[in-house]
């Protein structure tokens, strides 16, 4: 059966979504006390380790309600529908009409009963995902790093905004006390004068050299590959049955950026946080002398803030003209310790307070709020992780424009925004 984007009768379902798409949810998502009728519909996209773990965490919110999962392998997609089923009718969910699975991830979305969607597919495929989503009228989480390209990352802004969507990015550090503490520490002047932010993740991704090995059955590679260039199957890509460990794409230049857009979309996000810059970015960045190295690019703000990604190290430290902050997950130390010693005051900056991400996304579903780290968020850090990306790929020195998002005088750099999709999935 051909795969071309979209089919016929998907467009015609979204474009009756979209069109026809209320700026707030029906009111079977509203009430203190949902019953069968009043709960978020919910439909996850991509059901591998880190999908499971979404699917587990949204299945136990009280406001919500799965009625699909979609996934391009048999094994992971009847795995996750079983999941549901078995959740449902333990918890004694007599009314719950079954969990319907989908190899198509379209047919998923062109269901008119579905609230929102649950997109945790290889970073290859998000943006493709996303914007089907937002066109055909459902609210997104998708996993991070948002996009796989610059260009990318702003078409998911762009189709959020149009069809009035809530959309949050998995960068889900915004939601941990520890990052919210530092930030508002920083924002607030307790260490003086920024001068250097150092960000601790691993390095860029690597062209994929890996061989092909015999086909794993009930996967549809050829759908798993999508926009990305054909090549044989390998179970490092795509692990064979429903496994336990977060895959290893994300090492290769055709599927992500490696450690620069994996960990990077939750460092770099806050370090972005931390400096007030969610609706910029930095203007200059220069890699390392070693065209061979994989640590070292420095990245320059118009303020004059030099951010260092040193990957020997890990999490965010600030450091300014009075001390510094130092983060990471379950970790915070302030230099001097008096930096942190009083709590942020009524009258000083105090950033947007979430303490799980998930319930936070459920909440602006229902609010029409944009969430703590809504889509243009989500943009603005992977762009900081595809800078260095191309500073490192390409060993060039470049000037970038945060406001226009394009290189300064260099037009060949401006081809790197975007890459080639694989015929027949397309981006307007």
């Amino acid at each position: 059966m051909s795969r071309s984007f979209p089919r016929r009768t998907f467009l015609q379902t979204a474009a009756t979504l979209t069109l026809g798409a209320p700026l707030v949810l029906p009111s079977r998502v509203w009430g203190a006390d949902p019953g069968p009728n009043s709960r978020i519909t919910l439909g996850s996209i991509g059901v591998g380790t880190q999908g499971r773990g979404l699917l587990d965490g949204f299945l136990r919110h009280r406001v919500t309600q799965v009625v699909a999962v979609s996934d391009v392998d048999a094994t992971r997609r009847e795995h996750s529908q079983k999941t549901v089923e078995d959740y449902y009718r333990a918890v004694g969910q007599t009314d719950y009409k079954g969990c319907a699975a989908y190899p198509d991830f379209r047919d998923l979305i062109g269901r008119k009963d579905i609230d929102a969607v649950v997109i945790a597919v290889p970073d290859h495929w998000h943006a493709l995902v996303a914007v089907a989503a937002a066109d055909a009228g459902k609210d997104i989480y998708c996993e991070k790093p948002l996009s796989l390209t610059i260009h990318e990352g702003r078409q998911m802004v762009n189709a959020a905004r149009r069809n009035n969507r809530v959309f949050q990015t998995g960068s889900m550090q915004r939601s941990s006390s520890e990052f919210r503490k530092a930030c508002e520490l920083v924002r607030n002047g307790r260490i003086g004068k920024i001068n250097t932010v150092t960000v601790g993740v691993g390095g860029p991704s690597r062209w994929c050299d890996l061989p092909t090995e015999a086909m794993e059955p009930g996967l549809d590679w050829n759908f798993w590959l999508g926009p990305a260039p054909m090549r044989g199957y390998n179970s490092i890509l795509s692990p064979r049955g429903v496994h336990k460990h977060f895959p290893l794409w994300r090492n290769y230049r055709e599927y992500s950026g490696g450690g620069m857009t994996d960990w990077g979309a939750h460092h770099f996000d806050i370090a972005q946080w931390g400096l007030g810059m969610d609706d910029s970015g930095p203007v200059e960045i220069i890699p390392p002398q070693d065209p061979k190295a994989t640590s070292g690019v420095r990245y320059f703000y118009a303020n004059g803030v030099e951010m260092i990604h040193d990957s020997s190290k890990g999490g965010v430290t600030f450091a300014g003209a009075d001390g510094t902050v130092f983060v990471d997950r379950g970790k915070f130390k302030a230099t001097p310790e008096s930096v942190a010693a009083q709590p942020i005051g009524p009258n000083e900056i105090h950033l947007y307070k979430s303490n799980n991400h998930l319930t936070n996304f459920l909440d602006c579903v229902r609010s029409r709020q944009r969430p703590i780290c809504d889509v243009e968020i989500g943009c603005r850090s992977v762009t900081v992780c595809h800078l260095g990306n191309l500073a490192y790929w390409y060993h060039r020195r470049l000037k970038w424009d945060p406001a226009k998002e394009q290189f300064i005088g260099d037009a060949e750099a401006n081809t790197w925004l975007d890459r080639p999709k694989r015929a027949p999935w397309h981006l307007a």
